[in-house]
């Protein structure tokens, strides 16, 4: 069974959130789920359906890994939800002012 890595609010780095939402389709990730503001699957929250699922893997993993989502496993499914308050309380504001200028 897979273990997600999930960083504690402490542990949640300013450059650390700042490098996984560089990425554009990354970031097309994050506005997307909080568009929906609602758990996804990784292929639902994907920016483009013609992306290889490792390729979504690796930017899910990524953003897990730098606090900005969480991931628990519901049946056979992966779920993903946005750490949006735990941002706001390690970085207030930060993550409402990317996603204002992301589109």
């Amino acid at each position: 069974m897979v273990q997600f890595v999930h960083p504690s609010i402490e542990d949640i780095t300013l450059t650390g959130v700042l490098s996984a939402l560089a990425d554009p389709m990354r970031l097309r990730i994050v506005v997307s789920m909080t568009e929906k503001n609602d758990c996804m699957s990784c292929s639902e929250a994907a920016p483009c359906s013609s992306m290889a699922k490792s390729t979504l893997s690796h930017h899910f993993r990524i953003l897990r890994e730098a606090g900005i989502i969480r991931t628990v496993k519901v049946g056979v499914e992966n779920r993903n939800f946005l750490r949006g308050e735990d941002i706001n309380n390690r970085f207030p504001g930060l993550l409402n002012e990317i996603l204002k200028y992301a589109n």
